[in-house]
């Protein structure tokens, strides 16, 4: 995998990241909007599209997906400093990097956000977003944080 594959990556994890907390939804409930193939030419377009703002992008995207606003606010609700979208969304990198199959960026990256794990990443109150990426990996893989 190249660096700019990587980095592709990177900017789509961070762009949901972005659309999930501008709509206080669950990162599950956005990656919902998203076929395979969508997603695979958000990959595409990342290279072009990190040219932008993430608003731009994410309002163009939240029209043309009509996603809807919920209820699921993780930023006001935190009582510590807010992670940055782009430190989660290198977080996600890594896991999706660490759990995907024969380079299927989009199918990791769908694999990822629909599980368990976001949720656990998404409370700012906790620690999870600060512990091991490997740890993060091995309670994916189990379907479960571990103790």
């Amino acid at each position: 995998m190249t660096n700019k594959q990587k980095d592709d990556i990177y900017y789509v994890c961070c762009l949901i990241e972005f659309i999930a907390r501008k709509t206080k939804n669950h990162r599950q409930d956005i990656i919902q909007y998203f076929t395979k193939k969508d997603l695979e030419r958000q990959l595409r377009l990342a290279e072009v599209n990190h040219c932008l703002s993430f608003e731009q992008v994410s309002d163009e995207l939240i029209e043309d997906f009509n996603i809807q606003d919920g209820m699921f606010d993780t930023v006001s609700e935190c009582r510590y400093e807010v992670p940055s979208v782009t430190s989660i969304g290198m977080l996600y990198q890594e896991l999706v990097l660490a759990i995907m199959k024969k380079e299927d960026a989009a199918q990791g990256i769908i694999d990822i956000f629909s599980s368990f794990i976001t949720d656990e990443i998404s409370d700012f109150n906790s620690n999870v977003y600060y512990t091991n990426p490997d740890y993060l990996r091995c309670s994916y893989l189990e379907g479960k944080m571990l103790v």
